[in-house]
């Protein structure tokens, strides 16, 4: 992430939505319960110090350093033994990806009765915002 005025969030709650399954048990998977707590229900928005902090992110750049600390990344994991890596992958994220499946078209039904619901509409359009 870029240092200065980049900010990343899931401020989706200031503006009266919901989250979809899948992003809210991503954010545990990185948080941890308390730290994703207090990250969806408050909706802060975190410099990319803080993001590095909470676990977010993995690395702070500048702006030119962004794109080859980026490929440096892809070039390490490139480097490694494809059949290895993948298998690897899958055990660390299987379950995650299997408790998305499970809950994932609940909570897209439930976001789209939220999103589409006047009280949210009028926060988007600026009527009944909150900080």
């Amino acid at each position: 992430m870029v240092s200065g005025k980049a900010k990343i969030s899931l401020n989706e709650i200031n503006f009266g939505s919901s989250l979809f399954a899948g992003s809210v048990e991503i954010i545990k998977l990185w948080l941890g319960q308390k730290n994703a707590e207090t990250a969806v229900y408050t909706g802060a928005m975190y410099a990319a110090e803080e993001a590095l902090q909470l676990g977010l992110i993995h690395q702070v750049s500048t702006d030119a350093e962004l794109a080859a600390n980026a490929r440096s990344m892809a070039e390490q994991y490139a480097a490694k033994d494809g059949v290895a890596f993948r298998s690897i992958k899958h055990l660390l994220r299987k379950p995650l990806a299997d408790e998305i499946r499970r809950r994932e078209k609940d909570s897209l039904l439930e976001f789209v009765d939220i999103w589409y619901s006047e009280a949210t509409w009028e926060k988007l359009q600026g009527k009944t915002i909150q900080a």
